[in-house]
């Protein structure tokens, strides 16, 4: 069956960077767009950023844009996240979520991240 495990979650400070990592299997994983989606305490799901299935296409929010990074390894069947100038607001949940062409179709558990002094 289709897995998605996040990890690279933990507690940065303001300015800091991590780098998310999510470990794909149970499908073709080079065929799929992936997304990462987060959701702050309290607040509802935020689209964070996309890659296309062959890595050359990638998009953002307005919120993330010029510090975050997606990129995949089709090879290794992972996605990463790399996140730069981390602000408090950025404390939520990531998830790593494949599109199936019609809807967010498999989410992962999620990774922690949490930005503060």
């Amino acid at each position: 069956q289709v897995q998605l495990v996040e990890s690279g979650g933990g507690l940065v400070q303001p300015g800091g960077s991590l780098r998310l990592s999510c470990a794909a299997s149970g499908f073709a994983f080079n065929w799929y767009w992936v997304h990462w989606v987060r959701q702050a305490p309290g607040k509802g799901l935020e689209w964070v950023s996309n890659i296309n299935p062959g890595g050359r296409t990638a998009y953002y929010a307005d919120s993330v844009k010029g510090r975050f990074t997606i990129s995949r390894d089709n090879a290794k069947n992972t996605l990463y996240l790399q996140m730069d100038s981390l602000k408090s607001e950025d404390t939520a949940v990531y998830y790593c979520v494949r599109e199936d062409g019609y809807s967010y179709a498999d989410w992962g558990q999620g990774t922690q991240v949490t930005v503060s002094l």
